[in-house]
């Protein structure tokens, strides 16, 4: 019998850890399970741990060259200007002790998550240790040194032929994971990012559209800075229902990345909490309408650790579940325990007050330049395939 979702996670996750300053900080999977454990939407039953991803598995995407620099980085054997050569020892992307065998753990921790659904031993998995998309064949970058959305894209192809429909909502663009099958028709990728023009990597225009046999299944939603919730859902609503319908996936694969949120310190979108109420509710509809289901989760960015991440990593496992134990106030005891760890205020609801911030100046302008955008990346595409199926096309 199918168990309904299952939940990749275990503390080995957290020593992919640069240094104690870093904005990339994995004590946010603890804050997460925690809060989870504390409301009883999770329990031992539900949670398996990760494996290692074999270096063949590495292989699938990254090249033997840079496999090798990681393995001697961690371990104190390689030169300052090689490892430069490769995206390592930067501010983004430190050197640390045994970093490769910590990203092969949320390399293998993503490749768990895929065997479970796509063997029939679960519909749903999630593992919030995964999502480094910016990672290239043979350069780390932005924090990821292994690609672990995109190992397990190609694995997904090579063992189980699967056609896979990647979903990005991370506030950066997914780079990594589109460049890597950027001339593959049979991966379609969909990422809606803080336009470029103000943030990290600086590419996810509407014209990067795949090449070659690839071409028209690479889409890009660059929204604009100060971008609220409506504007915002309004692009990913439309885009993933459109691509979903277009593409027909056999598994859908999201990363979801939770900084979009007005409190994240390094991107510039004025999201709250309803966004990541309906990130995993509409992905969860589409996996079941096209996918029988098969739907892997995975984290990504989120750099307040305290008041964002855990309320909305929390609300994709409570909609996999389909448990309704978050709403209202937030556990005292989930609190109390971390409040004196934090060095911030802890939000006591599931949900943000509606005056969490000043009204944004140009909300209009804003809203009529990201549907304009929505209009460049969606529908030459799909208005070419709807007419060639004589279908009605869609402006």
């Amino acid at each position: 019998m199918t168990k309904r979702s299952v939940f990749v996670y275990s503390e080995e996750l957290l020593k992919y850890k640069f240094n104690s300053h870093h904005p990339f900080n994995q004590q946010r999977l603890k804050l997460t399970i925690d809060l989870l454990r504390r409301i009883g939407a999770i329990s031992d039953h539900d949670i398996i741990p990760p494996r290692t991803a074999t270096e063949e598995e590495l292989l699938l995407i990254h090249s033997p060259e840079y496999i090798n620099a990681v393995k001697k980085a961690g371990h104190g054997q390689l030169s300052e200007e090689l490892a430069e050569s490769f995206g390592l020892a930067t501010d983004d992307t430190p050197i640390f002790t045994n970093m490769h065998e910590a990203s092969s753990l949320l390399v293998g921790g993503t490749l768990t998550a895929v065997d479970q659904v796509m063997s029939g031993k679960a519909d749903h998995a999630l593992h919030l240790g995964g999502g480094l998309h910016h990672g290239f064949r043979g350069k780390a970058s932005g924090f990821c040194i292994y690609n672990d959305s995109s190992v397990a894209i190609k694995y997904l192809q090579e063992k189980y032929k699967a056609r896979v429909l990647y979903v990005d909502t991370d506030a950066h663009h997914g780079d990594g994971v589109q460049w890597s099958f950027y001339d593959d028709p049979n991966v379609c990728t969909l990422s809606i990012h803080e336009t470029g023009r103000y943030l990290f990597p600086g590419t996810g225009n509407v014209n990067e559209r795949g090449q070659g046999k690839g071409y028209g299944f690479s889409f890009n939603i660059p929204v604009d800075a100060f971008t609220e919730d409506e504007s915002w859902l309004f692009a990913y609503t439309t885009a993933l229902t459109e691509v979903a319908e277009f593409f027909k996936p056999d598994v859908i694969l999201t990363q979801n990345g939770a900084d979009a949120h007005y409190y994240d310190p390094l991107t510039h979108l004025s999201a709250t909490m309803k966004i990541y109420r309906e990130i995993p509710k509409l992905a969860h509809e589409i996996a079941h309408r096209y996918c029988d289901g098969k739907w892997i989760a995975v984290g990504g960015g989120g750099y307040d650790i305290w008041r964002v991440v855990p309320r909305a990593w929390a609300l994709i496992w409570t909609e996999m579940t389909e448990n309704s134990n978050c709403y209202g106030s937030l556990p005292d005891d989930w609190i109390d325990h971390w409040q004196e760890k934090a060095n911030i205020t802890l939000p006591k609801e599931w949900d943000d007050p509606e005056n969490l911030y000043q009204p944004i100046p140009r909300k209009q302008e804003i809203t009529e330049k990201n549907r304009q955008t929505l209009e460049k990346a969606l529908y030459s595409i799909l208005n070419q395939e709807k007419r060639t199926n004589g279908l009605k096309p869609l402006l």
